[in-house]
Parts: C-alpha cells; sequence; structure tokens
C-alpha cells in the first residue's frame, strides 16, 4: 500500500503490476506511474498529456 500525494488515502498496488503502469487514486483521481524502489514501488506523479489539435 502507498499513500496518495493529494489526499493522503491508501493506495493498492496490485501484485502483478509492472514498472512504468499507472495507478489511480481510488479518492480523489489523482494518477501515478509506478517505479522501481528499493522495497518495491514508488509512486511518482503521471505526466498528464493534453491534446494536440495541430495547431
Amino acid at each position: 500500500m502507498s499513500k496518495c500525494e493529494e489526499c493522503d488515502a491508501e493506495i493498492s498496488i496490485p501484485s502483478d503490476a509492472l514498472e512504468g503502469e499507472i495507478v489511480t487514486c481510488p479518492e480523489c483521481g489523482a494518477s501515478y506511474e509506478l517505479a522501481k524502489g528499493s522495497d518495491g514501488f514508488d509512486l511518482k506523479p503521471a505526466q498528464t498529456v493534453g491534446e494536440d489539435w495541430g495547431q
């Protein structure tokens, strides 16, 4: 279990999770990317990519 940086809620990481996978906080909807840590995975804020409408 990890804590959400936005609302401090518990975020469960699936046992079959892979590095680079995106997990979402069930409370506030914040997205995090899984990064390999020393004892499992660390959460880092996922980069949001805006729409490119070709302008």
